[in-house]
């Protein structure tokens, strides 16, 4: 099974390289992020013509997850549990940013896709919502992992893990992506027991996944790495690879991201 995720920026805006690299790719799932369109809106016609099941969970003009599969999507939820008590009543749920759902194939797998809080600048509360939102997505991963099922967390985590996870992590120390508190919510989800697929498969700096509009980051490759997979240990038991499709930066009208991707024996 052949996942990948993938930060599309705008899906109406991108829809042609969607559409275009659906045919090339053949993902079996794909998981998006910041459709930025409401679910009516979305072009679902499109893709459910190229044989994918869709289900999302939008919002307008900002933020939103998707789930495209070949395969079809089980026990579909939207929206990351724990709000109750997150500060100020339902504000951690006003932002479309997460959905779970199990496919079938060999195996089954759960796969939730989140798009996480950027939460700058920081400090301030929009760095207080990610830390908020990040204690909640460990809660939910602590179930995940107590179920002992295949499941995977996947999507833009907005977290650089480690120095080598930035050209110049040194232009970072102060951005919400990079700092301590950032790093170490991270770290304490994968301490549960998840795997980092990619850290699994490869090792050392120079591997990115986004690269910002601005001042040439592309030409000089001056990227990120913030588009990551969490795998229980049952899912790691099934990984055969994982890669970033980096050539799809150069493209025509791409995205800030490129797709990440994982092959299961599922």
């Amino acid at each position: 099974m052949k996942i990948a995720t993938f930060n599309i920026n705008g899906v109406k805006a991108r829809i042609e390289t969607l559409l275009n690299w659906l045919d090339d790719a053949q993902p079996d799932v794909v998981v998006l992020q910041e459709i930025k369109s409401i679910d009516e809106n979305f072009p679902r016609d499109l893709i459910e013509e190229k044989g994918y099941n869709v289900e999302t969970h939008g919002q307008k003009s900002f933020n939103g997850v998707a789930l495209l599969s070949k395969l079809p999507l089980e026990d579909v939820t939207r929206g990351l549990p724990g709000a109750e008590g997150a500060g100020r009543e339902g504000v951690d749920d006003e932002e479309a940013r997460y959905i779970e759902a199990t496919v079938v194939g060999e195996k089954a797998v759960r796969i939730c896709g989140l798009y996480l809080p950027n939460g700058n600048p920081a400090p301030g509360p929009k760095y207080d919502y990610k830390l908020r939102w990040m204690a909640r997505l460990k809660a939910r991963a602590a179930e995940l992992i107590a179920t002992e099922e295949c499941a995977l967390i996947t999507g833009d985590y907005n977290v650089i893990p480690q120095a080598e996870d930035a050209a110049r992590p040194d232009a970072w120390r102060k951005d919400a992506l990079f700092l301590p508190e950032t790093r170490e919510a991270f770290r304490r989800i994968l301490h549960l027991g998840y795997t980092e697929a990619f850290r699994a498969v490869e090792a050392g700096d120079g591997h990115y996944s986004f690269w910002d509009y601005q001042a040439g980051a592309w030409d000089r490759n001056d990227g990120i790495r913030i588009d990551h997979f969490l795998l229980t240990p049952q899912c790691a038991d099934l990984l055969k690879s994982c890669w970033i499709e980096k050539d799809m930066r150069a493209g025509e009208k791409p995205s800030d991201h490129v797709p990440v991707w994982v092959d299961l024996a599922a």
